[in-house]
């Protein structure tokens, strides 16, 4: 069986999933560096399938298009990256499919973006529709913040900051959950702690395991079906309603993750792969 890995920087996840891949009999893995990669739109490829890892949002994006064009299925596919790479396209969607999430309010003005923040009310969190690891969040606590901050986007100008994005403020008490879905199963998840309101652990959270409650699982899975599944990562606020979805990232990273949980996540993500490339 022929796996292509399509990635960028070789990290420890990528490393860890490498040396899992290296680990079946029946796997010939080819690397596939994002940085090098030509393409012919008339190429014919010749894998089974292809697992994703860029770090580039962009590079990968065009990359499964232009691979699934080519006859290849690809973890994730090109839907879920499309969805998922997209803030506001992953609240849509999650809409759509009644998934419970923050308020949201959406606007592409400044002067719209302001009234939609006072409509939403104090405080809340302007985030750009394409980023991650927690990058160029604000949190927005009074009209004079709000004025501020909005005049800095308008006047920066760039794809990132052209569209408001305006989500309610979750009081998370200091943490929240990350639950990591492959295929039709919430294999694990973990708490995110900080004592700043951003948890993510790429800002300074510290994670710890969370146990996969049957209330976890159940939204994990149907936030994960609703953008297309595959393997995802869901990221969970505990708000003073129940659980709710705040993203859904399609290239997950879970190195602290596999300690932190006891569950061997690279093995779980290989199995499924060759399942796909096997056609299950």
């Amino acid at each position: 069986m022929k796996i292509g890995f399509l990635h960028s920087l070789i990290r420890k996840d990528e490393k860890l999933l490498i040396e899992e891949f290296n680990k079946r009999d029946n796997v010939n893995l080819v690397m596939i560096d994002d940085r090098k990669l030509k393409f012919n739109l008339k190429d014919k490829f010749k894998f089974d399938a292809v697992i994703e890892r860029c770090i580039n949002h962009s590079r990968a994006h065009h990359a499964i298009r232009l691979f699934e064009s080519a006859g290849i299925k690809c973890v994730n596919n090109f839907e879920v990256a499309t969805i998922c790479g997209n803030k506001l396209f992953t609240s849509s969607t999650l809409a759509d499919h009644n998934v419970p999430q923050p308020e949201l309010r959406v606007a592409f003005t400044e002067a719209s973006a302001l009234e939609a923040i006072e409509e939403l009310g104090y405080p809340c969190v302007l985030k750009p529709a394409v980023g991650s690891w927690g990058r160029l969040l604000t949190k927005v606590n009074d009209r004079d913040c709000a004025e501020s901050i909005l005049e800095h986007k308008t006047i920066l100008g760039s794809y990132h900051h052209s569209i408001f994005y305006i989500q309610e403020y979750v009081d998370k008490k200091g943490r929240d959950i990350r639950s990591f879905v492959v295929g039709d199963e919430c294999i694990a998840a973990i708490y995110r702690t900080s004592p700043h309101w951003i948890t993510n652990t790429a800002q300074g959270g510290v994670a710890s395991n969370c146990p996969v409650t049957p209330e976890i699982a159940e939204l994990s899975i149907k936030a994960a079906k609703a953008v297309g599944g595959g393997i995802v990562a869901i990221d969970l606020f505990e708000s003073p309603n129940g659980l709710v979805v705040n993203e859904v990232n399609y290239t997950m990273e879970f190195k602290n993750s596999i300690a932190t949980t006891g569950v061997n996540i690279p093995e779980k993500v290989v199995d499924y792969v060759l399942k796909v490339a096997q056609g299950e």
